[in-house]
């Protein structure tokens, strides 16, 4: 359990140092976007190149990510069904259902995989499915209903591939699937600057707390809250019906399925959120909240389950 207190601790930690550069204006008044668009249009990508160049595709097919995507939907489509009787909008909108199923698959997987589960390979399905399928998807709704003149149908049909993220994680497929090796003089400067989107994106996010209020306050308290309540509750909670109950898995399987589905809101939200201009403070605290919440949510499904 160490591992877990560890991995959160390294997070808090770089989230603080961006606080305090925040408050001391290190970085001046446009220190906080430039380091969002650094990561978002640059160290984000390689990241994610490098990352899935390394990927076992075959794990794509499992019971156990069956279940994941399958409780993806189901909040997801709990928050998109609320927002659509409130009226959010459809940016607003899709950020909340992401903060409300999009968990934090690199910064707190993997040591939570590693020294919770014992096997960091049970991150690497969730981790691929959030980046090939999740991420194109919603980037593709916010794209897409930002105001302006209607695109052309090639061009919305396009859009996904018009997104440095959604490229460069299937350019990585793609060197997987053809069993391609990149020269390391190539692959060695993408991985130098892969190593700035971590730090980059939570050093982003604490600039962004300074001056903030209290979280789940003002008017996106409803949304903020709900997509807390249904990232760190009801997600495990519906992984853990749908595993136990609908599919019958027991033991190790159950058990991992839970725990991974109850990390928190992944901070890179927040710079999908900061880039296209919508949502920002619901993404900012919801994966506040939730990530204050997910250690004892995982000590706790460690102790009922493990």
């Amino acid at each position: 359990m160490s591992g877990v207190l560890e991995g959160f601790g390294v997070i808090a930690s770089i989230i603080a140092v961006g606080y305090l550069i925040g408050r001391s204006g290190l970085l001046g008044e446009h220190g906080q976007p430039v380091l969002t668009r650094l990561s978002f249009h640059v160290a984000s990508p390689a990241l994610l190149f490098t990352t899935m160049t390394r990927a076992d595709l075959s794990v794509m097919v499992s019971l156990p990510l069956l279940v994941t995507a399958l409780s993806t939907l189901v909040v997801a489509g709990a928050f998109v069904a609320v927002g659509a009787v409130r009226g959010w909008s459809v940016g607003r909108t899709t950020i909340g259902a992401l903060c409300s199923c999009y968990v934090n698959a690199g910064n707190l997987g993997i040591p939570i995989a590693v020294y919770v589960l014992g096997d960091a390979t049970l991150i690497a399905p969730i981790l691929l499915f959030q980046q090939l399928v999740v991420s194109p998807v919603a980037l593709t709704v916010i794209e897409t209903s930002r105001p302006g003149e209607r695109d052309s149908l090639v061009r919305l049909l396009t859009t996904p591939f018009r997104n440095p993220i959604v490229l460069a994680s299937l350019a990585g497929v793609l060197v997987s699937v053809l069993g391609w090796r990149v020269p390391g003089p190539v692959l060695e400067p993408v991985t130098l600057i892969a190593g700035i989107a971590v730090p980059g994106v939570l050093l982003a996010f604490g600039i962004s707390l300074r001056g903030s209020e209290l979280p789940g306050r003002g008017r996106d308290r409803g949304p903020v809250l709900l997509s807390v309540a249904l990232k760190s509750f009801a997600q495990p909670l519906t992984a853990w019906a749908l595993a136990a109950g609908v599919f019958g898995l027991e033991g190790a399987p159950l058990f991992a399925v839970v725990v991974t589905s109850g990390l928190p809101a992944a901070q890179n939200l927040f710079t999908y959120a900061s880039h296209y201009g919508t949502g920002v403070r619901l993404a900012r605290e919801s994966i506040l909240l939730s990530t204050v919440l997910a250690a004892p949510v995982t000590v706790t499904t460690a102790a009922l389950l493990g």
